[in-house]
């Protein structure tokens, strides 16, 4: 196959959204507008488009931005994770995506380096899984042999990631046991102090040298020779190339020694320090890179062991993973709740640090939902099991980090189409070095003495081939595409990892890229600014205990939201409700009820009118309604003793909340289904100036549409469920999930507290994992169009070199490592 025809590629998506002939046709003038695509085909019928693409030009992200600007969308078919083995760097993820994403029925592929992992949205039936694995092996990587069986499941990643830091540790030593007596004899000779003669000192160096390329360094060479073979080089092959280069003119010297050949400076003991130095660059990248994911395999080590059970009328100790659903467990103070369930005997606190990130234990008593892995603090308490395996809140929580870890943010697509590029321009700009020190001798021979003066490493004396291999090699070891490559991954798994402690659930990469333009967030009034519930709120009289104590008393039997809410607050204030000797309903007007012998009255003014009663409070009664609050006469023996205001009530943090997310430079807007009198009373508490009122449900998507016409970015925060079409429009949707419910599609975040300050750690979370994945791109960027020039002019030592590329890759993991510090709570009033 030749080069054209390997860039031509085919390939079949599902579009979502269509609705007749003319949106198929919309989308293929959408399509055959991208430079790059020959010809497309959309079929209305089947909802698929076939697209003839050159993938020099366009990839799979310029056909998704194509069909989204058209107003439609590529539908995601079936997604799988696989394992690959054998990367090292962001080249070789990029070679394995490149792959995956010319078969035809894959929708699209992301391989991501630091998980080590390839998700891959496709089509069932036009591809197939043994595809994906024949298609890695042809890339030069494999597949553990196990994964295409259905039982597989991968090796436990905190031993398999503890497991390659031990052994790149035990690669480290080894090496620097050959590479220490060879800086020795080498720094020795420099020093005047000569302890071999040649030849003896070119045999003993390219000697030691030759375990550390061929054995302990053998896993950089073979990966590196193979990129080659398989004309995808990746950044082994530099280290390969440039430790080859130098090895050889070990073997150069020793034979111009005894006559053959042409004179050279032996580099042969560079070339093993070299290796040596790239090891410890892998062993401290790999340990940075496990504490980059410690977030998701603490969530994984959380899980309770067993669980005491009670069967058959007995206690019973069994395995977690043995438990059922309805199994009614018994949970002791100190012990981690087994699985996901629901208190049915007993009352304690419980510690929900793992799933919310606080560190205030919450109190569960009977009817209370738990979540497995929390810890019991108090009393004994009797759980029965709702949900159990991958239906728990904990497998919910690590499925969505490995789905946000797995996903890619846009910014990223610019540092992969340069990294796919990048190995090959810098084998090219190091052979343009080689070259040009070969052809302009002198030119280079002047810089090099200027050098001189200030770099005590340069070393004009030498031959010109001595000079231009030494240039040659510095610019193929100091190039850096890793760093490109783990620039987003790492920042984006530190920061779904940090979100899943503090309850905050990234399912999808792109939306913290998003978050950053984002200037307008649309939050639903009811259950995330208010508690979705009524409360009292004021009681007004001449004594509020003893309007209280009757209204109370008198709604004990009431089955209404506002009776149930004035019982409720007079149990919170302690008092003694009393038993009704009868109780009445009157329709659309409140309650009668006789108390100790007195008649007791609790409702509108139609009530006392109907009872021929008048009342003394009436400026408080319309006071209270103007703020948007229900209120309710209390009357006792034919004279109001008072007025009780409801509404339903500001969840604790809401304030704050709101005048946090202006300091993030957002505009709140409230989107509600009230009428608007209630609805800006409401907003006015928490200083929101923007109200949209009376909306129904079903209008929730338009207004949505609307706030986006205007050419804002939107965020929308709703319960996931009811509003799941207008987050669904959002162009980032914050669904707030329920306890254990957080099983929710429609948002790219969920939350797992329903309240505004969850909203803040999201909306700070983004802007802060954001970035840090622009520092990362910046600093790998500046390094490499800084550093290649400096070695291309023989200013840089290739160990320096060395020594610089790997502090850049484990620069950049340490930087999206600080994420771990960053505070994303709301600030102290």
């Amino acid at each position: 196959m030749n080069e054209k025809d390997e860039k031509k590629q085919n390939k079949e998506v599902p579009i979502e959204d269509m609705h007749c002939a003319s949106c198929a046709q919309a989308i293929e003038k959408s399509l055959d507008k991208v430079e790059g695509v020959e010809k497309s085909n959309v079929s209305y019928a089947s909802e698929k488009a076939s697209i003839e693409y050159d993938s020099s030009k366009v990839g799979i992200n310029d056909i998704s931005k194509a069909v989204e600007d058209a107003g439609y969308s590529i539908g995601e078919g079936e997604r799988v994770d696989m394992p690959i083995e054998g990367m090292t760097c962001a080249s070789c993820s990029q070679a394995n995506q490149k792959a995956l994403e010319r078969l035809d029925g894959v929708i699209s592929a992301n391989v991501n380096l630091t998980t080590e992992k390839a998700t891959i949205n496709y089509i069932p039936g036009k591809v197939h899984r043994s595809d994906f694995v024949r298609a890695v092996e042809n890339t030069g990587y494999s597949v553990p042999d196990s994964w295409l069986d259905e039982d597989y499941e991968e090796k436990d990643k905190v031993e398999k990631d503890l497991e390659k830091v031990k052994t790149a540790k035990r690669k480290v030593y080894l090496a620097w046991s050959f590479v220490i007596p060879m800086m020795a004899i080498i720094i020795s000779n420099y020093a005047g102090y000569t302890l071999l003669q040649r030849p003896y000192y070119d045999i003993v160096l390219v000697v030691l040298a030759s375990p550390v390329l061929f054995y302990v360094g053998w896993e950089t060479m073979y990966s590196g020779a193979r990129s080659l073979v398989k004309l995808s080089p990746n950044m082994d092959a530099l280290i390969m190339l440039g430790s080859m280069a130098a090895y050889s003119t070990g073997w150069i010297a020793i034979l111009h020694y005894y006559g053959y050949g042409f004179e050279i400076l032996n580099y042969g003991g560079i070339a093993g320090m070299i290796v040596a130095f790239h090891l410890i660059g892998r062993y401290i990248e790999n340990k940075a890179k496990g504490k980059a994911s410690q977030a998701i395999k603490k969530l994984m080590t959380l899980e309770a062991k067993a669980a005491r059970v009670i069967r058959d009328g007995e206690e019973q100790e069994i395995p977690v993973d043995k438990i059922q659903i309805g199994d009614k467990m018994i949970v002791r103070p100190g012990e981690k709740i087994p699985t996901d369930g629901k208190v049915i005997e007993g009352e304690s606190s419980v510690d929900e640090s793992i799933a919310t990130g606080e560190s205030m234990p919450v109190k569960k008593e009977k009817g209370d939902e738990v979540i497995g892995a929390t810890i019991n603090k108090e009393g004994s308490i009797t759980v029965e099991a709702t949900k159990v395996g991958k239906d728990t809140f904990l497998s919910q929580v690590i499925k969505m980090v490995e789905e946000a870890q797995g996903s890619r943010v846009p910014i990223q697509a610019y540092a992969d189409r340069i990294t796919s590029y990048f190995v090959p321009a810098v084998i090219t700009i190091a052979l343009s070095a080689f070259v040009a020190w070969m052809v302009f001798p002198r030119t280079f021979h002047s810089i090099v003495s200027w050098a001189d003066a200030y770099l005590p490493w340069v070393n004009p004396e030498l031959t010109a081939l001595s000079l231009a291999l030494y240039a040659a090699i510095a610019t193929l070891v100091i190039a850096c595409p890793c760093a490109l490559g783990l620039a987003t991954p790492t920042a984006l798994m530190v920061g779904s990892g940090k979100g899943a402690q503090n309850g905050v659930l990234i399912r999808r990469g792109e939306s913290i890229q998003l978050m950053k333009d984002i200037k307008t967030i649309v939050l639903d009034k009811t259950g995330t600014i208010t508690r979705g519930e009524p409360g009292v709120t004021d009681v007004i009289g001449e004594t509020e205990e003893e309007v209280l104590l009757y209204a109370a008393s008198a709604e004990q039997r009431s089955e209404h939201p506002l009776g149930e809410a004035i019982v409720k607050k007079a149990k919170e204030e302690g008092l003694s409700i009393k038993d009704p000797d009868s109780f009445e309903s009157v329709t659309g007007q409140g309650i009668k009820a006789e108390i100790d012998g007195k008649e007791v009255l609790v409702g509108t003014p139609d009530l006392l009118e109907e009872f021929g009663i008048e009342s003394n409070y009436t400026d408080e009664f319309r006071r209270l309604q103007k703020e948007a609050k229900t209120s309710v006469y209390v009357a006792v023996d034919g004279k109001v003793k008072g007025v009780i205001g409801i509404a339903d009530q500001l969840k604790e943090d809401s304030r704050r909340a709101i005048k946090a997310l202006k300091d993030e430079g957002l505009e709140p807007v409230m989107l509600t289904g009230d009428n608007t009198e209630t609805a800006k009373a409401i907003a006015d508490q928490v200083s929101i100036d923007r109200v949209l009122a009376e909306v129904m449900p079903d209008q929730k998507v338009q207004e949505v549409r609307e706030l986006q016409d205007k050419d804002q970015l939107v965020a929308m925060v709703g319960d996931g469920i009811n509003d799941a079409p207008a987050l669904e429009q959002a162009d980032v949707g914050i669904a707030i999930g329920t306890g254990t419910d957080i099983a929710i599609e429609s948002g790219d975040i969920v939350l797992v507290e329903g309240d505004l300050s969850a909203v803040v750690k999201a909306v700070k979370l983004s802007h802060a994992t954001f970035r840090k994945i622009r520092q990362n791109l910046i600093w790998a960027f500046f390094y490499n169009v800084v550093a290649i020039p400096i070695a291309f002019v023989g200013f840089l030592h290739p160990l320096m070199g060395m020594a610089a590329m790997s502090f850049s890759s484990i620069n950049v993991v340490t930087n999206s490592n600080r994420l771990k510090k960053v505070d994303i709570g709301m600030e102290d009033e």
